[in-house]
């Protein structure tokens, strides 16, 4: 019960569909499991529904929240949400990105630029925009973005790296402009993880089987040649959620098996 007393904002909550969990999923569950009620927001309400029935199951409390960061009026009618439903927000996870057609300065177009940059950036703009004035109301709090380790590394994907750059910033930004009101930012840069949306996407890309990819992959991680999990992310976002960590603010925490930590 880490989290018990707490209203815990996720956006993200649903996930590609897949043979395992993904990030927004997991920490939704985890923070219901830990005593947090949670309101489980994401742009398919279905994918939203499904998290909450998984939370019910097990005895925790959520709302789904159909919601698309990308529309200001999206981000205000979510965080009103939060607020009517459950009376404040005390912690606010966002967990959204996308990478689709990304490319090299070359190769990448305008269109994809714009809009990997809405989606991954502006869109998390947005929602501090319309939940940091609530969650001043709420007495304080936790901001949790999850980033990339692609923020701090060359991947080829120049919108995508740029965008997670971005996120760190705008965690820094948040934690410091926040900080005499209580509210904490950080940020996750995960790795190489074993999650549907980066399995099922560059399987689906690249013309490969599931295990095909899964073995490519895990030969780059550092720590014992395995990708990590949805959980081991959530489980980082737990620390950061919980009171565990009301001394920390403004970090930025890699998730990544030793992935930037090997040089040269």
């Amino acid at each position: 019960m880490r989290l018990e007393g707490k209203v815990a904002v996720v956006v993200g909550a649903g996930q590609t569909r897949g043979e395992t969990i993904g990030n927004g999923r997991a920490a939704a569950i985890l923070f219901a499991r830990e005593g947090a009620k949670v309101l489980a927001v994401d742009r398919d309400l279905v994918s939203a529904e499904e998290t909450v029935a998984m939370i019910a199951d097990a005895g925790g409390e959520a709302t789904p929240f159909e919601a698309d960061i990308t529309r200001a009026s999206d981000c205000a009618a979510l965080a009103a949400a939060a607020f009517d439903t459950y009376g404040g927000i005390q912690v606010l996870h966002i967990n959204v990105g996308i990478g689709a057609g990304d490319a090299d300065p070359i190769r990448l177009s305008e269109e994809v630029w714009d809009r990997i940059q809405t989606v991954n950036l502006k869109g998390h703009f947005l929602t501090c925009k319309h939940a940091l004035p609530i969650m001043r109301k709420s007495g304080g709090g936790s901001v949790i973005f999850i980033s990339s380790v692609a923020a701090v590394c060359s991947v080829g994907m120049l919108a995508y790296e740029t965008s997670k750059a971005g996120v760190n910033a705008l965690s820094h930004s948040v934690a410091m402009g926040n900080a005499k009101y209580g509210i904490r930012s950080n940020v996750i840069m995960p790795g190489l993880m074993d999650t549907p949306m980066a399995i099922e996407g560059n399987a689906q890309a690249l013309g490969l089987s599931r295990e095909e990819v899964r073995a490519r992959r895990d030969k780059m991680v550092p720590l014992g040649q395995k990708m990590g999990t949805a959980w081991d992310v959530a489980y980082a976002a737990l620390f950061f959620a919980s009171d565990e960590s009301k001394f920390v603010t403004g970090t930025v925490l890699p998730v990544d098996g030793g992935q930037i930590a090997r040089i040269g």
